[in-house]
């Protein structure tokens, strides 16, 4: 028995139900009692919603992430956790990796602590099928769930994320109309952020006359602690492949571009432009100073936060938030 079996046997939505459980005065007396009745005939002990059933809340939320090294990810699960402290939350944090079946294990490991809600940071836990996706289908029956950078349309799942599409599109075209002709796109990852992405590239590549977008796009396979490779993955691209301007998926990828470039003296930006994202603490790390796609990791994470607690008092709360990324020009681009 879950909230949905709930709602459908008492003829009300889902937020009705999540309403009552939580005490609110938003419910009118009739439909309160019918919520109750069929909660107690099914004997149905609520987990995240316990509050309004005298069955208090821990006041906690779980956090998973694939990798707490990984910059993105780091800085979003500071924001998320400063964010929850404010309101009086806590939180746990596991790091999956990035297997499937681990992931499903820990994403029942952390339900397991009777958390009120569970908060999936990166968009690296949805898969491009049902099947891939079922795991966090069968969990949001249970508490809501929050995707940051990712989307699925599933019932009790909230999704807040950066228009990746939109914004790679957009810094794509403006690279080509500075001149820039033939970039080459890096990236690392073929989460949903990843794909969003590299479409994006390959779209503004084909609407600016370039059909080869796609053969110019090269997946890296390294960490991003192996600057060195970066640098032979690229000289191994050159020798294919001519190109003046680079763009990647990650500030991590730029920065390993921009010591490729300087191995291979190369003048940064009058011989190579190079665009990063994220707009990471790298951007300011290195020489010349990084041009990189901000993201608004911080907007985002508040708004996710803010949807969350909204949800958590009963509220009716958007499904999808979505915000557009911006270019911050620095000095490894002159447009």
């Amino acid at each position: 028995m879950t909230i949905y079996d709930i709602s459908k046997k008492a003829g009300v939505s889902i937020a009705t139900v999540s309403r009552v459980l939580n005490g609110s005065d938003k419910v009118r007396p009739a439909t309160r009692q019918k919520v109750l009745d069929i909660i107690e005939q099914y004997d149905y002990t609520p987990n995240a919603y316990a509050r309004g059933m005298g069955l208090h809340s821990l006041q906690t939320i779980g956090i998973l992430c694939a990798d707490s090294s990984d910059i993105f990810m780091a800085k979003a699960i500071y924001y998320i956790e400063q964010e929850l402290q404010a309101n009086g939350y806590e939180s746990l944090l596991c790091c999956t990796g990035y297997n499937l079946d681990i992931k499903k294990n820990y994403l029942d490991l952390i339900l397991s602590k009777k958390v009120d809600s569970i908060i999936l940071v990166g968009s690296n836990f949805i898969g491009t099928t049902d099947e891939e996706n079922k795991y966090i289908k069968d969990v949001s029956e249970q508490v809501p769930i929050m995707l940051l950078n990712a989307a699925i349309d599933y019932p009790n799942v909230y999704s807040t994320l950066c228009d990746d599409y939109a914004t790679m599109y957009e810094t794509t075209t403006e690279m080509l109309n500075a001149g820039i002709t033939d970039p080459v796109y890096l990236y690392n990852a073929k989460s949903y952020s990843g794909r969003h992405k590299l479409d994006g590239f390959v779209a503004a590549m084909k609407d600016f006359g370039r059909t080869d977008g796609a053969e110019r796009a090269f997946y890296y396979t390294g960490t991003f602690h192996q600057m060195d490779e970066i640098n032979t993955f690229l000289q191994n691209i050159a020798k294919k492949t001519a190109f003046h301007g680079i763009i990647t998926s990650n500030d991590s990828l730029a920065i390993g571009s921009v010591k490729y470039a300087l191995r291979e003296n190369l003048s940064v930006p009058d011989e190579l432009s190079v665009i990063g994202y994220d707009n990471s603490i790298l951007t300011t790390l290195c020489t010349p100073e990084l041009t990189s796609v901000d993201n608004r990791l911080e907007t985002l994470t508040h708004q996710l936060v803010q949807t969350l607690l909204g949800v958590l008092s009963g509220r009716e709360m958007p499904k999808k938030s979505i915000f557009s990324g911006r270019l911050v020009k620095r000095g490894t681009t002159s447009f």
